[in-house]
């Protein structure tokens, strides 16, 4: 069974940092980009990140960054680990949201609909 689980939400002030992690299983995590979507309330939910897979042809990951976060957050993964980790810093209220997980098979996948399971979500508020 695909299972991808998040951790490490919480409330911070703005200007502070948390670091989410996504624990995966069931799957062959390095096969995958893995993605962080997040939904505030009354908003659509979006793509925040994404990191590929690790491609020896490229010996990189190819990460991307939806404007709203580009440097602020960072995306790693730990193939070794099965997981993936979101550093987020100065965060700002518009942050606040329920941040998933997902997986997708495409290399680029900058919409919602482009990934097939996430996990539950963890909630980030950010708030003085």
């Amino acid at each position: 069974e695909v299972q991808l689980v998040e951790s490490g939400g919480g409330l911070v002030q703005p200007g502070g940092s948390l670091r989410l992690s996504c624990t995966a299983s069931g799957f062959t995590f390095d096969d995958y980009t893995i993605g962080w979507l997040r939904q505030a309330p009354g908003k659509e939910r979006e793509v925040v990140s994404h990191i590929n897979f690790n491609d020896d042809r490229f010996h990189d990951d190819t990460t991307y960054y939806a404007d709203s976060v580009k440097g602020r957050f960072t995306i790693s993964r730990d193939n070794a680990k099965n997981m993936a980790y979101l550093q987020m810093d100065s965060l700002k209220s518009e942050d606040t949201a329920v941040y998933s997980c997902a997986m997708t098979s495409f290399s680029v996948a900058t919409q919602p609909y482009e990934y097939r399971t996430w996990g539950q979500g963890t909630q980030v508020t950010v708030s003085s």
